[in-house]
């Protein structure tokens, strides 16, 4: 069983949190450059990378991801400055999605070679957790053949939303990046984009399927409990973190 350090960075920016997400990444792939380069008669047994799960929400943004299309946003920068929301190009998989208030955004920085090395299964894994902790509402999730995240009623025509939107990056499989869960969010904000490029199909919230707000911090809690049963792992309280602004 592996330990994972979690972190509840609260609200923070977009730009702070992908800063922060790239420092942990490069700190340990330095650990695994270090560990390769070392002669095999000499090396440790084990890589000794380190695992985090970070959690957080951000203010109004809107990333876009590297294989993403600038026309999936539907707005200018003037109407982008009256909505109170920032624009990022980043380097995640997928298209444009929505970051904002009422969120829980979770961004795992795990070394697969200690869990598994198949990103397909790594991506899968995530989308369990949502599906096992959306559960716990009486809310039945599953997966939209073709599409990254998890989905409601994806196999009913003019009925399938998002509840939660995925995409991550992988470097020498040490990962970033993540997911971000609709719980509380105002919907209205996916209005001014196409999100994740899918025309066709509708997003929601925890709010909005069960008809009232939900505990933020109630979901976070199940969602570490599910994330320790599909990953495998221990996931363990780190030191609060400061000046991540």
């Amino acid at each position: 069983m592996r330990t994972v350090l979690f972190e509840d960075l609260g609200e923070i920016a977009y730009d702070a949190a992908l800063s922060y997400q790239e420092t942990l990444l490069k700190a340990n792939l330095d650990i695994k450059s270090e560990w390769y380069n070392t002669p095999e008669a000499a090396r440790p047994a084990d890589v000794a990378t380190q695992h985090h799960l970070l959690f957080c929400s951000h203010p109004h943004v809107y990333t876009l991801g590297k294989s993403g299309h600038m026309e999936n946003l539907l707005v200018n920068d003037s109407r982008l400055k009256e909505l109170n929301v920032s624009f990022f190009k980043t380097n995640r998989g997928g298209d444009i999605t929505y970051h904002g208030p009422g969120q829980i955004v979770g961004y795992p920085i795990l070394d697969l070679e200690h869990f598994v090395t198949d990103l397909g299964k790594y991506m899968r894994n995530l989308e369990e957790v949502m599906i096992g902790m959306l559960a716990k509402y009486g809310i039945e999730a599953g997966r939209l053949p073709g599409a990254t995240g998890v989905w409601l009623d994806a196999d009913v025509k003019g009925r399938a939303r998002k509840i939660c939107a995925m995409g991550v990056r992988c470097s020498r499989w040490v990962t970033m990046h993540g997911f971000a869960l609709n719980v509380n969010t105002d919907l209205s904000y996916f209005g001014h984009i196409v999100p994740c490029g899918i025309t066709d199909k509708s997003v929601t919230s925890m709010q909005q399927e069960l008809g009232r707000e939900v505990d933020v911090q109630e979901v976070k809690d199940i969602l570490i409990e599910q994330f320790e049963e599909v990953f495998g792992a221990e996931v363990v309280m780190e030191l609060p973190v400061t000046n991540k602004e």
